[in-house]
C-alpha cells in the first residue's frame, strides 16, 4: 500500500511541474486517499501485533 501512496505521490509532483491541471488534481486526491489508508492500516497492523505478542 506505501508503494502505491509513493507512486501517486511521485505522479503528482511530476503533474505540478507541468501546471496543476486535471491529472495534478487527480494524482493529489488518490495519493491522500491511499496515505490515509496507509496509516490506518499501519496502526491496525501495529495494534493487531501488540496483541498476538502477549
Amino acid at each position: 500500500m506505501l508503494n502505491y501512496a509513493i507512486v501517486f505521490l511521485v505522479i503528482a509532483l511530476v503533474a505540478a511541474l507541468f501546471g496543476f491541471g486535471g491529472i495534478a488534481a487527480g494524482a493529489v486526491g488518490i495519493a491522500k486517499i491511499l496515505f490515509f489508508i496507509f496509516i490506518v492500516l499501519a496502526v491496525v497492523s501495529f495494534l493487531f501485533g501488540m496483541r498476538k505478542g502477549r
